[in-house]
């Protein structure tokens, strides 16, 4: 069994016990079940944004611990005013050393959209990913049915969440449905972790013009984001380059500043 298969197992053990601790009603009471959400699509495609989705992340299978301890108010406040299209917070405990806590603390400082990072398999994290303050789930095609994905997606769509469905090769965009707003190409191989930017330049022309295309994983430098773009990405998702740093915030906005002065201006 791969890591990618252990964390799924693990994650719908997971969901069967909140299920039992914590009813469907208990989560539409939370304090952000009936925000208005917020769009990453229009946020990635304002005039002055390069499309940074920052990621607030404590560790990672492949790298263990990455940093334990920066505090996820400083973190996501510093990204956003450094220049951040938009927040990913991990909220997988088990693995990856998040908990939803960090999307509520970091909903609490930032008015940005925020994206739930997990391993959604039902739709009780849905509804919970509306509770505690996202504004976008991820839904990941390699862990899922066509079927559902599109169950997913609409359950998302009622409660006003965007969906970003991540694909890693060709064969999973036979998963992609209308109620998709963004499609993430990952770079990094979830069953050997190793990463590589040329899966996101040869899915890039195979992903539907009306999807926004989202390049996620490997990006360490700000040349890779522009030849991204010039294969049709707006948005890059970013976090082991910054959390790993002492002072993620600090050099978030640093690699931001970069990369806009490489980027040519018509």
């Amino acid at each position: 069994m791969d890591i990618l298969q252990k964390i799924v197992v693990h994650k719908h053990k997971e969901v069967a016990d909140k299920k039992e601790k914590h009813s469907f009603k208990s989560l539409e009471q939370g304090r952000y079940f009936e925000r208005n959400t917020v769009s990453m699509v229009e946020y990635i495609r304002q005039p002055d944004s390069i499309g940074i989705i920052a990621e607030f992340k404590r560790q990672s299978p492949s790298k263990g611990v990455i940093n334990s301890t920066a505090k996820v108010e400083e973190v996501t406040q510093g990204y956003v005013n450094g220049g951040a299209s938009g927040l990913s917070i991990l909220t997988d405990e088990k693995f990856f050393g998040g908990r939803r806590e960090d999307i509520e603390l970091a909903r609490k400082m930032n008015t940005c959209p925020i994206l739930r990072k997990d391993f959604i398999v039902d739709e009780y994290q849905v509804v919970e990913a509306k509770a505690i303050g996202a504004d976008m789930i991820l839904l990941i095609a390699a862990v899922l049915s066509k079927e559902e994905v599109r169950s997913l997606a609409s359950t998302a769509k009622k409660l006003n969440l965007e969906v970003l469905l991540e694909i890693h090769n060709e064969s999973e965009l036979n998963t992609l449905c209308p109620d998709v707003d963004l499609v993430g190409v990952n770079n990094r191989n979830l069953k050997t972790f190793e990463t590589s930017i040329d899966i996101s330049k040869k899915l890039a022309p195979k992903i539907p013009s009306d999807f926004l295309k989202i390049s996620e994983s490997g990006i360490h430098d700000a040349d890779t984001i522009v030849d991204l773009k010039c294969h049709g990405f707006e948005g890059f998702l970013v976090g082991e380059r910054f959390m790993a740093s002492a002072q993620p915030e600090e050099v978030c906005r640093e690699f931001i500043v970069e990369v806009k002065s490489k980027i040519i201006q018509p």
